[in-house]
């Protein structure tokens, strides 16, 4: 094609061809970009019949065959990262994590009411029901029901403690 009939093609449908593409792609510059090499394919062309509709088609297909790249390049990475998931060794967590989960729980345990504290910490460290229900002066048959009412306790207010620092990392977390 000679450079007075690219420039003619250019000045008639650069506009129109810009706009549909805009329009396609949700981006003026990206649309900006494969006009360009549209145009680039008019100049390698030796004459174009119908040219609009070629200008058009060329473009169609240069934003499909872009959208299949993408995919391809999506579907590859989603397989990369599976493959990522399904190797990545599980880390134990460092002393300082350690030390975190273990000032939540201390604070989630200090939450709770004395007996109920008091029940778990011997259990914890092997007292037996007899032997815990005569340290907190309870019944022998009371002292499953409070460890699990302790236990329910604890587990909860363990959660929402976790649940704070989460949404404070966020930033969506409440300040003082």
């Amino acid at each position: 094609m000679r450079d007075d009939e690219l420039e003619r093609l250019f000045r008639t449908y650069h506009a129109p061809l810009v706009r549909y593409l805009t329009r396609r792609l949700g981006d003026r510059d990206w649309a900006e970009e494969v006009a360009q090499e549209v145009f680039l394919r008019a100049l390698r062309q030796d004459s174009l019949t119908s040219e609009r509709s070629w200008l058009f088609a060329v473009a169609t297909n240069l934003v499909r065959d872009e959208a299949r790249r993408t995919a391809r390049q999506r579907e590859h990475l989603r397989v990369l990262a599976e493959q990522e998931r399904d190797t990545v060794v599980e880390m134990p967590p460092t002393t300082a994590e350690r030390a975190h989960e273990q000032a939540l729980a201390r604070q989630a345990l200090d939450g709770l009411a004395e007996k109920d504290r008091l029940a778990l910490l011997m259990r914890e460290e092997g007292l037996n029901y007899e032997e815990i229900a005569a340290a907190l002066e309870l019944s022998v048959g009371s002292v499953g029901t409070t460890l699990a009412r302790a236990r329910r306790r604890l587990a909860e207010t363990y959660e929402s403690l976790q649940a704070g620092e989460g949404r404070r990392a966020a930033g969506g977390g409440d300040h003082d």
